[in-house]
C-alpha cells in the first residue's frame, strides 16, 4: 500500500496503520479526502442492528482522523441461496439509519455471493488540513482519554454461546451503535493533537501504532480502564475470541507490568472491538474538562494514562500496564 508521498497527494499512507488514508482533494487547498473501507461479520442475531453497528463500525475510522464522512459505499457478501433477501434488506436498513444519523448518503454498493454474511461500507470523508489526527502527532506528557468501555468482543463471544444476560447484550449494542461524532467534536475542541479508534486490535495494539507512528512509550493506569457491563466476567470464564488472544501474543513483547498483574484485565486489554471508542491524546491541562464533557454527552470516558518519553529500558512501542489500585 502506498506511504506517504507529496508527490502522490498521500499526506497519511500505511505506514503505521492509521485508521484510514488521507489525500490531498486536487485543487483545493487546506482541504483533504479521508478514504476508508471496513466489514465485519454479525456480531448480534439482528440483521437491523447489525446492520447499523457495521456502519458506525466504518463511519468510526473517519472520525479517528479527525474527519467527517460525506459518502458511502455499501459492501455486501450474502448467501442468498441460504438466507432470504428480507434478511440483507434489514441489515442495509440497519446502515441507512444510521448513515442518515450521521448526514452521510449511501450512494451505492457492491454485492458479492458469499457462504458467510459480511457487511461494511467503504466511506469517503474530509478533514481540513489544520486539524488531521494521525498516529505521528502523540506527544510526550499527553494524557491518552478513551470514549468508551471495553469488551466488545468478550461480550459478542458471550452473546454468541447464549451466556450473555439481556442488560449485557442490550448495553454492547448501545455502546457498538454510538457514533464517534460526538467524542470528534469533544476531541478537536480540547486541542486533541492524535487519535486512534479501538477496534480490531484492541486497545494494546491500537495504542502500540500510536507509539511506533510518534516514537513514544507509554503508561496505563488499568484501574481506570472502563469495562462493558459482564466482560470481566466472561473474560474470567474463559468467554475470549481467537482474536483477542492473537492480539494479546503479538504486542506481549512490547508490555512491561508493575503492580499485581490481573491476566482477566490484560486479556481486556487487548480484546478485539467493534466500534469501539477513541483513543485520544490531549494535554494534561485539558483532560480532566475533556472526560467531564464526555462524560456529561452520555459517554463511559476516562483518562486512562499517559504517554512517555523513550528510555533505554522503555523503546518506541514499550506500554507499562500499571495494575496499582490506588494511583493517582
Amino acid at each position: 500500500m502506498a506511504p506517504q508521498d507529496p508527490q502522490t497527494g498521500v499526506l497519511v499512507g500505511s505506514e503505521f496503520s492509521d485508521d484510514a488514508a488521507i489525500v490531498r482533494m486536487p485543487g483545493v487547498e487546506d482541504r483533504n479526502l479521508v478514504l476508508t473501507a471496513d466489514v465485519i461479520a454479525p456480531l448480534v442475531d439482528d440483521p437491523r442492528g447489525f446492520g447499523a453497528l457495521a456502519a458506525c463500525n466504518a463511519l468510526s475510522d473517519v472520525y479517528a482522523m479527525g474527519g467527517t464522512p460525506l459518502y458511502a459505499l455499501n459492501l455486501v457478501f450474502f448467501p442468498d441461496d441460504k438466507l432470504p433477501l428480507e434478511v440483507l434488506r434489514e441489515i442495509m436498513a440497519g446502515a441507512a439509519e444510521v448513515c442518515a444519523q450521521a448526514k452521510v448518503p449511501i450512494v451505492g454498493g457492491h454485492t458479492v455471493r458469499d457462504p458467510e454474511i459480511k457487511f461494511g461500507l467503504s466511506v469517503t470523508g474530509e478533514v481540513d488540513s489544520r486539524r488531521v489526527w494521525s498516529n505521528r502527532n502523540a506527544q510526550p506528557g499527553q494524557h491518552l482519554v478513551l470514549t468508551k468501555a471495553l469488551g466488545t468482543g468478550v461480550v459478542g463471544t458471550a452473546i454468541k454461546q447464549g451466556v450473555a444476560t439481556a442488560s449485557e447484550s442490550e448495553a454492547m449494542v448501545a455502546t457498538c451503535c454510538r457514533l464517534n461524532r460526538d467524542a470528534r467534536d469533544i476531541g478537536v475542541s480540547f486541542g486533541a493533537t492524535a487519535c486512534t479508534d479501538v477496534t480490531g486490535f484492541g486497545l494494546l495494539g491500537h495504542l502500540r501504532n500510536i507509539l511506533r507512528g510518534s516514537d513514544l512509550a507509554a503508561t496505563l493506569r488499568v484501574a481506570n480502564v472502563p469495562w462493558l457491563p459482564g466482560a470481566v466476567d466472561h473474560a474470567r470464564h474463559q468467554r475470549v475470541p481467537g482474536g483477542s488472544r492473537a492480539n494479546l501474543q503479538f504486542v506481549e513483547p512490547s508490555l512491561r507490568r508493575v503492580g499485581p498483574a490481573d491476566p482477566v484485565r490484560t486479556i481486556l486489554l487487548a480484546d478485539a472491538q467493534t466500534s469501539g471508542g477513541l483513543l485520544l491524546c490531549v494535554d494534561p491541562s485539558q483532560s480532566e474538562a475533556m472526560v467531564d464533557r464526555l462524560a456529561a454527552t452520555g459517554h463511559d470516558a476516562a483518562m486512562i494514562g499517559e504517554l512517555t518519553p523513550t528510555q533505554p529500558d522503555t523503546p518506541t512501542g514499550t506500554i507499562t500496564l500499571d495494575f496499582r489500585p490506588d494511583r493517582e
